[in-house]
């Protein structure tokens, strides 16, 4: 393993320095393991011959053996070209290439024997190939069964690297591999059935049969799912252990007075069951690391601000952090309102804040008379320093990156219990790895009372029935968000622009008043037009997708997305969350062209279907993939899968979290002599600190 992961790649014959730079750029290939693991995304049949004579039309790509008999150059300048004349006995075909001519007469001669592999096509009655691999019989590029194909970028094609070289770059290096020391401890290969990791490398570059390839993917996706999910719950033990917490051992004034006199609603069993959590965590003596999921409406908020009450009846301080002024207002002003009767001092930090405001605040946090701060990214600024905060709410926290975060667990001598909150459902398989550090809690019912929003999927000629249906909200006197996926008009895309939305429906709606907003506007044009609506100063919010989060406004009703096609799930469902906050019937209509694929109309009639974000996420999923992970980790640690698919491998995400669970609780520290190629792969992939020489 040492070998592999320290010699450099431009060292393999037939690379050399240029070529290893390219590869590193390109593809992130730096050594003799990272080729090694970079693998075909899928597979060409090279189990059969073909004859010329048997080819038809509906053959994607062919195998053929035969000479070629005659060559020769036919055009000039750009119209150059090398032709050859191949037959297999059956019957003959033109061989044609337009790149590499010289390369090319130099390199296949008359009356060789070769094995032609490419696509066949077919003009004016007779067969050809254009560019097709050429081998001798007795290449090592000649490779019966399932041929792998490799991923490449348009700049390694263009220095001529396609994927047969970099195939013929791993079959050199494995015909000069003869051991593998297994990075995965014995007892883990054993009690799964996995086959080694030699057998699995060499059968995913030259898999002979679909059963071989199901079990090295199965392995090599463990393998990787393993040493991502041991890295994630290595640092969570390891924080469990060290990082003490506030202890929050009471229930006092604060809590009780708010739950037995102001509470607005009974709280669901979703709810009860979330706070049950949390108090549990509060109690140990640890600091807690909690994400909150809930869905659009479902009361995140209540949950947190009782929460932070327990921690002022603790005597320590709270923090709610949001990731946009106007999110972080409507914050302030809902808790600063559900609080006011039992004496809670809330206050609001943002870039806004005037001098002296700040300078109030800066003292009420010092001698503790504030009691809870609510504020944007202005709330982690060296300046805010607080008497002593004991628990700190992020809410959609993916929009700060780990940096930030943890810059306000230092705002405390003791780091204070951190609850995270979302309303983007996380299918189980992406919470367990991008947020695997955390304890999750649900949220997954809606407080009593709220009517299910009624999705619509309606087309362009429908559009005057939709407008229609508008009015007659605007004339009860709701008001409406309209969404663009563009902010100008863009000649090359067919999509709804906001600017032209924004006159169509000013000319549409005369007599209601036109608010916008979009992404690329200042801070204070956004927070005045949005302030409008808020404020049903405006009827109608004409918008791009700013509006996603953090806008909350009862009275809106009616949701229309323009090119609904255009949006990813989770991104409608989260855009419909603007609308069914009050008590009124709403609607989220989708907009569309007639003319679209199967596979967008399903995704869009699955959204009318249902209103369960978790559903949705999962079909999300499986659509679009993860994304990447890069960045996104609670831990701040990057991790690119080269085989493994969240969306589909469900399954074995949960087998590599189980296992690792396993090991640590047999190895804590993973210092067991028998466990020392793995300590030393998990900090190769990670830590990126460790010397490769020292695996041996």
């Amino acid at each position: 393993m040492n070998s592999l992961l320290r010699t450099d790649i431009k060292y393999l014959k037939g690379i050399g320095p240029k070529r290893a730079e390219l590869l590193d750029k390109e593809l992130g290939i730096k050594t003799y393991y990272d080729l090694l693991h970079h693998f075909p995304n899928h597979y060409l049949d090279r189990s059969q011959i073909y004859r010329v004579a048997d080819l038809s039309g509906d053959m994607p790509y062919v195998q053929l053996k035969g000479r070629f008999v005659t060559f020769t150059t036919q055009g000039e300048g750009a119209k150059r070209r090398r032709v050859g004349l191949f037959s297999d006995g059956s019957a003959t075909m033109e061989v044609v290439w337009f790149n590499r001519i010289r390369e090319i007469t130099n390199l296949y001669q008359v009356g060789n024997e070769y094995i032609l592999f490419g696509k066949p096509t077919q003009f004016n009655g007779r067969w050809s190939m254009v560019h097709p691999e050429v081998d001798t019989t007795t290449s090592v590029s000649a490779v019966k069964g399932m041929r792998g194909v490799y991923p490449l970028t348009e700049k390694l094609r263009n220095n001529s690297i396609n994927s047969r070289t970099i195939f013929t770059y791993v079959q050199t290096l494995l015909s000069n591999l003869r051991t593998v020391n297994d990075p995965l401890p014995a007892e883990i290969i054993e009690r799964y059935r996995l086959i080694g990791a030699l057998e699995a490398i060499k059968i995913i570059h030259n898999p002979q049969s679909k059963d071989d390839l199901d079990k090295a993917r199965f392995r090599l996706k463990f393998e990787e799912l393993f040493f991502l999910q041991l890295n994630i719950q290595r640092y969570s033990r390891r924080r469990s252990r060290v990082l003490n917490g506030v202890k929050f051992p009471r229930i006092g004034r604060f809590f009780n007075s708010f739950y037995h006199d102001q509470l607005p609603f009974e709280l669901t069993g979703a709810q009860k069951k979330v706070i049950k959590e949390i108090r549990a965590d509060m109690a140990t003596g640890r600091q807690m690391n909690r994400l909150l999921q809930g869905d659009v409406g479902s009361g995140k908020t209540l949950v947190a601000l009782l929460c932070m009450l327990i921690a002022l009846d603790n005597g320590t301080q709270a923090c709610l952090m949001a990731p946009t002024e106007i999110l972080a207002t409507q914050h302030y002003e809902t808790l600063s309102k559900l609080v006011a009767p039992i004496g809670v001092n809330v206050k609001l930090l943002t870039g806004s804040t005037r001098k002296k405001q700040r300078d109030i605040i800066d003292e009420q946090l010092k001698d503790g008379s504030l009691h809870i701060l609510v504020g944007t990214h202005a709330v982690i600024e060296d300046r805010v320093q607080f008497r002593n905060l004991g628990f700190v709410v992020i809410d959609e926290q993916h929009r700060f990156g780990v940096v930030q975060r943890a810059r306000l667990w230092a705002k405390n001598s003791v780091p204070p219990h951190v609850l995270v909150m979302t309303a983007t459902p996380i299918p189980r398989t992406l919470a367990m790895t991008v947020y695997g550090d955390l304890d999750v809690s649900v949220i997954d019912e809606l407080p009593p009372g709220r009517k299910p929003i009624q999705t619509l999927l309606r087309y362009e000629d429908r559009r005057f029935e939709v407008y229609q249906s508008i009015g007659a909200q605007l004339r009860a006197g709701r008001q409406a968000y309209i969404v663009y996926p563009l902010i100008q008009e863009n000649e090359k895309l067919d999509l709804k622009s906001l600017e032209e939305g924004y006159e169509t429906i000013k000319e549409t709606f005369p007599s209601y008043r036109v608010a916008f907003v979009h992404g690329k506007m200042k801070p204070q044009q956004k927070d005045y037009q949005m302030g409008l609506f808020v404020n049903h100063e405006a009827d109608i919010l004409v918008s791009t997708t700013v509006i996603e989060v953090g806008v909350n406004v009862p009275n809106a009703t009616t949701m229309v997305i323009e090119n609904a096609e255009r949006f990813g799930l989770s991104q409608l469902h989260q855009l419909r969350g603007r609308v069914g906050r009050g008590e009124g019937q709403s609607y989220c209509i989708l907009m569309t062209k007639h003319e679209i694929a199967r596979e967008t109309r399903q995704r869009l009639e699955l959204m009318t279907s249902t209103t369960d974000g978790f559903i949705i996420a999962e079909a999300d999923l499986k659509m679009r993939g993860p994304g990447d992970l890069e960045g996104t980790m609670q831990s701040g640690i990057a991790f690119n899968l080269n085989i493994a698919n969240l969306a589909t491998d469900g399954q074995i995400v949960q087998l590599a979290r189980d296992a690792a669970d396993e090991f640590l609780d047999s190895d804590p520290d993973i210092s067991l002599p028998s466990h020392r190629i793995t300590s030393l792969m998990l900090s190769a992939i990670f830590d990126r600190k460790i010397d490769f020489s020292l695996i041996s």
